[in-house]
């Protein structure tokens, strides 16, 4: 490596906020499979205490050896409700073990407590689906999701009705914890099998046993990046400049990735590289945005630099590693960056913006506060609106919203940490906006079924 590229890059995690958003080790237990659901539970938490017992120290060696921030160590685990199908019993004793992993093993997050509906329930998913507000409230590392929709099966709104109540009931169960439990859902579309980023993430049954997958994040980064290029470039040269920052940053992640894999002797799985802001002010996908020209994120034009931002980050990432995978773009989440929040608090940014956003964005409608007093049928019918965008363009979308529950429009809900502080942004309640409640599933579109 070139001295000018090493010195770029020391600057780039001491100045530009760059770093290893997270280590995530994905482990199937589809071998703790059994009909008796503590004997089940018990050999989760022997796997995964055998597996990931290294994980939080390997990654704090290589943040030593190598100067790079390892922000998150996490764990991902086959979706829970495949267990409670053959198991039946409480699901929520299987969240509890998952939270006794976590604390065992020092990790930020545990994932998959999850289900799988986009063409129908089995019995283990209605169970878990039930069982995801108390799970969550019950808990502090365990995250849930549920994918009600793909490209190729269409929407289950059987699904999408229920997790609106659900939605609502994890805030409820969680309001003296700043409705912690909801900004641990997340409801899918086209949920990708390899996903390191919480609280999304479960181990596709496709993936191997154990593999490591590593996500980096660098909006701070591209934001100097753009910052010190001349503003007279064109747009098709600031993406050119994207490319490279993003090829950079994904080449570190590949390093780590590597790197964890051989001293944990768990294969490499893939590289996700996506733009995840923080709370602090520089490292903001809003402000990338504003560097390439826009007034103020929000403002028209937004949709248009975002899609241009999304598609630089993946070409720059598929250049630097044949690993890519996950989500890799551009997040949107409003509470976790400075510069929506600041777009929301002016009344530029709204939620009709965002969904447009989400269009050509990586996931969907992210960590977004919303009313307390916001009707569980006004909040399917957001995950209906976004699980369409994702099953029409084939892309994952996804919508994980927070009732705040005692808080109106105006007032802010922190979490602290990574996931932030927001405003509660307005919602129209009027009786004319709010989704039928009709169930049954919304075909894939034609076009799906081609060859």
């Amino acid at each position: 490596m070139q001295t000018k590229e090493i010195l770029e890059t020391i600057k780039m995690i001491d100045e530009e906020y760059l770093d290893i958003r997270t280590i995530t080790m994905g482990i199937s237990l589809l071998d703790c499979m059994d009909p008796d659901i503590h004997k089940s539970c018990e050999k989760i938490e022997n796997k995964i205490c055998t597996l990931a017992k290294d994980l939080v120290k390997v990654g704090d060696d290589i943040s030593k050896t190598y100067g790079i921030p390892v922000v998150n160590k996490r764990i991902s685990v086959t979706p829970i409700s495949m267990l409670v199908a053959c198991s039946g019993g409480n699901p929520v004793e299987y969240a509890l073990t998952l939270e006794r992993c976590a604390q065992k093993l020092g990790v930020d997050f545990i994932g998959g407590y999850s289900a799988l509906v986009q063409k129908g329930y089995s019995h283990g998913d209605e169970a878990l689906i039930e069982s995801i507000p108390e799970a969550l409230a019950v808990t502090q590392h365990v995250c849930a999701s549920v994918n009600i929709g793909s490209t190729k099966a269409g929407i289950n709104m059987d699904a999408v009705k229920k997790m609106g109540t659900i939605v609502k009931q994890c805030s409820e169960l969680t309001k003296d914890n700043n409705c912690l439990g909801a900004a641990k859902l997340v409801v899918f579309c086209n949920a990708p099998e390899d996903n390191p980023f919480m609280a999304g993430a479960f181990h596709g049954v496709g993936e191997a046993d154990c593999v490591i997958n590593v996500g980096v994040s660098g909006p701070g980064v591209v934001r100097a990046t753009l910052a010190k290029a001349d503003k007279s470039l064109k747009m098709d040269e600031l993406a050119d400049l994207i490319k490279r920052t993003a090829f950079k940053i994904t080449r570190m992640g590949q390093l780590v990735g590597t790197e964890a894999s051989k001293r944990l002797n768990v294969p490499f799985g893939i590289v996700d590289l996506s733009l995840a802001p923080t709370p602090a002010i520089g490292d903001s996908v809003a402000y990338i945005l504003e560097e390439m020209g826009l007034e103020t994120c929000g403002a028209y034009g937004t949709t248009a630099c975002l899609a241009m931002l999304n598609d630089a980050v993946k070409k720059g990432g598929v250049m630097a590693t044949s690993h890519v995978g996950g989500l890799s773009g551009a997040f949107i989440p409003v509470s976790e960056d400075a510069g929506m929040i600041h777009a929301t608090e002016t009344g530029v940014l709204t939620l009709e913006k965002l969904e447009a956003m989400t269009a050509v964005c990586s996931v969907g409608l992210d960590m977004i506060i919303i009313p307390g007093d916001t009707k569980e049928s006004v909040i399917s019918g957001i995950i209906a609106d976004e699980a369409a965008i994702g099953m029409v363009n084939s892309k994952t979308t996804a919508v994980r919203v927070i009732p705040a529950i005692g808080k109106k429009v105006g007032d802010t809900l922190d979490f602290g940490g990574l996931l932030g502080y927001g405003p509660v942004m307005n919602i129209n309640q009027t009786d004319n906006n709010v989704m039928i409640n009709r169930g049954g599933r919304i075909p894939a579109p034609l076009q799906s079924l081609k060859n």
